[in-house]
Parts: C-alpha cells; structure tokens; sequence
C-alpha cells in the first residue's frame, strides 16, 4: 500500500512523518540535519522508496492573515524542487499555521525536556501538518 509522506521543512532542518498503510493516522519518522538540496533530496528519495509513498503534503507557513511570508516563499521553491526530482508524486502544500505551537505544546504538557523536544520538534510538527492533511479527507 503505498503511503503519503508529511514534510516540515525548515532552513536547519526537515520533519518527516509518514502515514500509516491505511492511510488514518500520521507517525513521525525522523528529522533531517540540511546538509544541502541535493543530499535533502537524496535522503527523501530514500524514504519514498522504502515506503513507496506517492504523496507529498509540505507544510506551508502563512502569516495570520493568510499571506506569504519569507519562510513561505523558501517552503514554495523547495516545492518546486520537489515536483522536479519526484514528478510522479503528487506535492501538497498544507496550511501548517501553529503546528509548531501545537507541538511544542503536547512535548510541554508530555513533560519532554527542552533539549530533547528542539531534537523532535520539526519531527512531530510534520506529524500535525500531515494528520490535518488526512483527516480533511476522511469528511
């Protein structure tokens, strides 16, 4: 079953979740360290072939008011990177306003450490940005 893949993607770093075969819930994955495009690219081509995932939801940072920020427009070229090296994977750009806030939230509230919640923190933000993604598909 193939599966859809949720990407936070910062200038440091990258979340990485993964749905799981039945496509319901998210679960995060890993965090890549940005060493450069080409080994970002390389390390997710790793991962869309060992899960065979044919889907890609990035989140997308808005401001509030729904506009386009600097982070935003860095999120949207490496999108198009993304569609130039995997042009048979569908790339979705999500709304990802406040998932940070709400990850840090439940690592706070779960009692994590502050240094161990900045090693998952863009980890679990992509597991919000893709569980948002999968439950608007099931209403």
């Amino acid at each position: 079953m193939p599966r859809i893949m949720g990407l936070d993607v910062g200038d440091k770093t990258i979340g990485v979740a993964l749905s799981d075969l039945l496509g319901w819930t998210a679960q995060g994955l890993e965090t890549i360290r940005r060493i450069g495009i080409k080994k970002d690219l390389q390390r997710l081509e790793e991962i869309i072939k060992e899960y065979e995932v044919n889907k890609i939801v990035v989140g997308l940072p808005k401001n509030m008011n729904g506009t386009i920020g600097p982070q935003g427009e860095k999120v949207l070229e490496f999108n198009e990177r993304l569609e130039k090296r995997f042009n048979n994977i569908e790339i979705v750009p999500w709304d990802e306003r406040l998932t940070t806030v709400a990850a840090e939230k439940s690592l706070i509230e779960a009692d994590v450490s502050r240094k161990k919640r900045k090693e998952v923190i863009d980890k679990i933000a992509a597991v919000y940005i893709l569980q948002g993604y999968l439950d608007s598909l099931s209403k």
